[in-house]
């Protein structure tokens, strides 16, 4: 992920994805990352690196290039340490910042904004349930791609086999959490070396989608790691904590920040190129009554969805800060609420942009497809069809939503 320094130029690093080569864990860098102490602080530099990879985004996309430099500038920023507890350095941060600093990610480059997603759900994992002695190594932003599979204890270590499939950001990883069960088929996360003797990542990911996720297939054959690296996962959800809403309100900010990348396309593509209807009777497409009003449609549709995703982050601060059933189920139906509607307008500003754009929008050489592929791709995470129910259920009946990863 990172390059040390050397007496000579550094080769730059050339990986694509779905490529045969096998993948070497990345060195790590050289120098400690930044550390980020306010909202503002982070707000500013999450727009700087944004400006800087949307650059070649289109171009990652068409030549299916990992963002290997990209990565090392996003980790080395601080931005992935911005919810480390204050008592170990860190700034903890809102997660109304949170979900700021990933939707201006994820509108310059959705694949960089995805990369980290389940790195923020580890570090509340870490600081819910995690061992002090571990708390304090492994805080301060390490880059992961998290696992399933299972394990079984050999004196002090436990001994970890498995495979899974997709795992975002393992390519890139210098240490690999990895979501295990013991026996009972209670979840762990497991903290393995990258380079750990047994452990092989796949740069396979196919996927028509967040194609530069840096994710592939890792497998686990014997991989030995001390029982002081495992967090009891489990535990997170046998109590109300604010986990799940936490895993999910990640996933609608990336959503919302693939809709807010998609219109300013869209609007850009429609002043330089497109062309009005011939009924119209006007000279730029900008000027067409039913452009202007389905532009209008679009801006509303996602203002209207941010405003619920940032009601559904202050919701889940709430339940951090004093996490109960009341809070917790809140903060689980907000959140819920905010998927739906960052979906929804994702996949319809993609549909949009072709539709208002026009044929010369389909043209290779503006790349805008990879708009449609990173919003259906990513917004199928999990099934939003199941969040109309929750939401519903609570609402006439009651009924407070099931806690895990999925709500």
């Amino acid at each position: 992920m990172s390059v040390a320094a050397q007496s000579k130029p550094a080769v730059k690093p050339v990986l694509r994805v779905n490529s045969p080569e096998p993948v070497a864990p990345f060195p790590r860098a050289a120098r400690p990352a930044h550390v980020i102490r306010g909202d503002a602080e982070a707000i500013e530099i999450a727009h700087k690196l944004a400006a800087d990879f949307a650059k070649d985004a289109a171009l990652r996309d068409r030549e299916a290039l990992l963002p290997v430099e990209e990565i090392e500038a996003f980790s080395q920023s601080g931005l992935w340490g911005i919810r480390v507890p204050k008592q170990y350095g860190g700034a903890e941060l809102s997660y109304v910042t949170v979900t700021e600093v990933f939707k201006i990610i994820s509108a310059a480059d959705p694949s960089l904004g995805q990369i980290p997603q389940n790195h923020f759900g580890v570090v509340e994992h870490t600081a819910l349930d995690g061992d002090e002695d571990l708390k304090k190594q492994l805080f301060g932003g390490k880059n992961v791609g998290v696992l399933q599979t299972t394990f079984r204890e050999e004196g002090k270590d436990v001994v970890i086999n498995g495979t899974k499939f997709y795992s975002t950001g393992a390519i890139l990883a210098h240490i690999v959490p990895v979501a295990v069960a013991d026996g009972e088929g209670r979840p762990f996360i497991a903290f393995v070396d990258r380079n750990a003797d047994g452990l092989e990542v796949i740069n396979d990911w196919s996927s028509f989608g967040q194609r530069t996720t840096a994710s592939g297939t890792v497998k686990l054959t014997e991989v030995r790691i001390p029982k002081s690296r495992l967090v009891p996962a489990h535990q997170a959800f046998a109590r109300p904590t604010a986990a799940g809403p936490i895993s999910q309100i990640i996933q609608a900010a990336i959503d919302a920040g693939i809709a807010k990348g998609t219109i300013a396309d869209t609007i850009d593509f429609i002043r330089k190129h497109a062309r009005p209807w011939l009924d119209s009777g006007q000279d730029k497409a900008s000027e067409d009554h039913f452009t202007i009003a389905a532009i209008g449609d679009l801006e509303i549709k996602l203002h209207a969805a941010e405003a619920i995703l940032e009601r559904a982050a202050r919701l889940t601060d709430a339940a951090i800060a004093d996490p109960n059933e009341e809070t917790v189920a809140e903060a689980a139906i907000a959140v819920a609420e905010s998927k739906v509607l960052t979906t929804e307008v994702a996949i319809l500003a993609a549909n949009k942009l072709f539709e208002l754009g026009g044929t010369r929008s389909t043209l290779a050489v503006h790349g805008l497809d990879r708009h449609w592929r990173n919003a259906r791709t990513h917004t199928l995470h999990d099934p939003v069809r199941w969040k109309f129910f929750h939401v519903g259920n609570y609402y006439l009946n009651g009924v407070k939503p099931a806690r895990h990863l999925w709500l």
